[in-house]
């Protein structure tokens, strides 16, 4: 099996690398081989590279930024999406596509099911949710949040170099999903591609936090693990306190049932996840 990677030099895109079944014929490229938002030069390259299933795991993620720049955002979180599809329609190919709990709006009283109705708040949710509708029935949509993967930029690093620097912090309590380790998410669409899974599925680890619990958990497993020696006061605060140009889902936990079942595995407590990806982290220096 032929595979291609966009986004190779991201967490997901990475850890999707690091992951890989024996026997894959791997590539991954990035935007300094070809600009998503060039229509001809990313349909030229798709042409070459010729897979026989295209990961996308390439995405505008700045999202507040977003708000200022969702032309931007659209083409490479839309319109690139639809040239992988038809790309791969023409060559006889799957799209395997990565999406975000962005796309919806929080308001729900439950878990997200995959075929939960979108209804999203932010741009890059909007442009997130474009990307989505280029899919065919025979495309795989893997729906993910708060991931994050040693040596990357992401909440738990940047939490542990602010608790280096302060000595309070203020995190969000009020805004409530789980935490998803980006090789546990590679491992996940690995295994939903080599059981030919097509359709919605949701991936993220299990159990609930608001970036508060997450918070205390970094600080508790980075003192556990020798990357922190103390812990600066952590104050929960609402939404309200910390304002973004681009709004949150309040709630946006995912459902994964589907993709458990799928995969025949049990569930990994984001917690586990969080002590494993630090050990990651002091290994690397």
């Amino acid at each position: 099996m032929k595979v291609l990677i966009t986004g190779g030099d991201g967490q997901l895109g990475g850890a999707l690398q690091r992951t890989a079944p024996p026997g894959v014929d791997l590539n991954a490229i990035d935007i300094d081989d070809v600009d998503f938002t060039e229509e001809a030069m990313l349909r030229a390259r798709l042409v070459v590279e010729a897979p026989d299933v295209l990961i996308n795991a390439a995405a505008y993620t700045a999202v507040d930024k977003a708000e200022s720049e969702e032309d931007l955002a659209h083409a490479i979180n839309s319109d690139a999406v639809a040239i992988m599809v038809e790309a791969m329609e023409e060559q006889g190919g799957k799209v395997v596509h990565v999406s975000t709990d962005f796309v919806f709006d929080g308001m729900s009283t439950r878990a997200y099911t995959p075929d939960d109705p979108r209804a999203p708040l932010s741009a890059y949710g909007r442009t997130k949710a474009a990307g989505e509708d280029h899919l065919r029935a025979t495309d795989l949509l893997v729906r993910t949040a708060w991931v994050y993967e040693a040596g990357g930029s992401n909440f738990v690093r940047t939490m542990i170099r602010l608790m280096q620097e302060r000595d309070e912090l203020g995190i969000v309590a009020d805004q409530i999903g789980a935490p998803t380790w980006a090789t546990g998410l590679a491992q996940a669409i690995w295994g939903l591609v080599e059981v030919g899974a097509s359709g919605a599925y949701h991936h993220s680890d299990a159990g609930v936090a608001s970036w508060y619990d997450f918070a205390v958990a970094i600080a508790e497993e980075a003192i556990a693990q020798g990357l922190l020696t103390s812990s600066p006061a952590l104050k929960p605060i609402t939404t309200a306190e910390y304002p973004t140009p681009a709004a949150r889902p309040r709630f946006s936990l995912l459902d994964c049932r589907a993709t458990l079942a799928a995969l025949r595995t049990p569930a990994v407590h984001w917690r586990e996840n969080l002590r494993l990806m630090l050990k990651k982290e002091k290994s690397l220096g």
